[in-house]
């Protein structure tokens, strides 16, 4: 094969292979043109993921020390206050009292709360206060009445377990 080439490179004229030699070499420094500029392309994309992700990273350190405070932070102990107490407490501070029909403790850590008709936006805060007490959502089933934005609720909530 070599020879073959050879010897067809040898049967051209010198101004052929000249043209043939300067083709190559244009086709040549194309090619390496084509893939410099790719490969600037390339590294100025992941230059900014590379900014990206290290601004991701360091939010994610500082999440973590937080949550390692967090974990770190006292545990609030089952006795402290009865549940069914405590959420009452809440249902009135957050003034949802005239909308709570009852509320019956199934034991130390689990209440289950029944609203006839309350404010879906005024109940969602209600739940986020009570979890900031360790209080959590178990179950809950909630229907849509026919004023719009108001609810009924039937929840579950339960007193975090400690760590």
């Amino acid at each position: 094969m070599r020879a073959q080439l050879l010897k067809l490179w040898e049967s051209r004229a010198p101004r052929d292979r000249a043209i043939i030699a300067a083709m190559a070499v244009v086709l040549g420094a194309a090619l390496y043109a084509a893939l410099v500029q790719t490969a600037s392309r390339a590294r100025m994309q992941l230059g900014t993921s590379v900014t990206t992700l290290r601004a991701q990273a360091a939010n994610l350190d500082r999440q973590a020390v937080d949550l390692e405070r967090l974990r770190a932070g006292p545990v609030i102990s089952a006795s402290q206050t009865d549940l069914r107490t405590l959420v009452q407490a809440q249902a009135g501070e957050a003034g949802l009292s005239r909308a709570l029909v009852r509320i019956d403790a199934l034991d130390a850590d689990q209440v289950v709360v029944v609203f006839g008709a309350v404010a879906f936006a005024d109940w969602i805060a209600w739940i986020g206060a009570l979890n900031s007490q360790h209080v959590r959502l178990d179950t809950c089933r909630v229907e849509a009445m026919s004023t719009p934005g108001l609810v009924s609720v039937t929840a579950t909530l339960v007193r975090a377990k400690p760590r």
